[in-house]
């Protein structure tokens, strides 16, 4: 099966080292979360993850000219960031040092930022697929997923029978399976 994630991240990088706006743009949509994941991690501190984001892809629109070697994007980018943090901490290690104590007290230690933005993520696809579902089973969806209506209530608040309730709602099931599946193969 081909690598659609290497591809297009290929795609984007050549089109980068032209400097293409929307291909940086669309670079930065698709990977700020996982490097402000990676940055938050060690350093403990929004404002200064949100600074090594910064950094990076500003060195990345100032350097892809220079840069002539086939490279993994995502390993690239992943690098930069990396290095940078470890920069940041050799040469300010009482701030983060500071930063990485204050959220031992601030945040449970079973926060982790990177799992809740996979969460974020993943609610973001189930609601993406639940729009395109049929009317009908889209509401139903909907009315089961943000309300504790029994299927009764809500047969009778859409006026329709409790078993159509029931059986929009497991066709709904199975066309979402169907579309985490999809994407699944796309992203694997």
């Amino acid at each position: 099966m081909p690598d659609y994630n290497r591809n297009e991240d290929h795609a984007l990088f050549i089109l980068l080292k032209k400097r293409d706006k929307e291909a940086f743009s669309a670079i930065y949509a698709k990977y700020h979360r996982y490097l402000y994941a990676l940055a938050f991690k060690y350093l403990k501190d929004s404002g200064m993850a949100e600074d090594v984001l910064q950094h990076v892809f500003v060195k990345l629109w100032e350097s892809t000219a220079e840069i002539h070697i086939e490279i993994n994007l995502k390993n690239y980018l992943y690098t930069m960031t990396k290095n940078f943090i470890l920069n940041l901490i050799r040469d300010h290690k009482e701030a983060v040092s500071l930063s990485y104590m204050n959220a031992q007290i601030d945040l449970p230690a079973e926060d982790d930022i990177a799992r809740m933005l996979e969460d974020r993520e993943l609610q973001d696809l189930l609601y993406k697929g639940i729009e395109a579902l049929p009317p009908q089973k889209k509401e139903v969806c909907m009315r089961r997923l943000k309300t504790s209506d029994s299927n009764q209530l809500i047969a009778e608040k859409m006026g329709i029978s409790v078993h159509t309730v029931k059986s929009h709602y497991q066709e709904s099931l199975k066309l979402l399976r169907s579309y985490f599946q999809n994407i699944k193969t796309i992203l694997l």
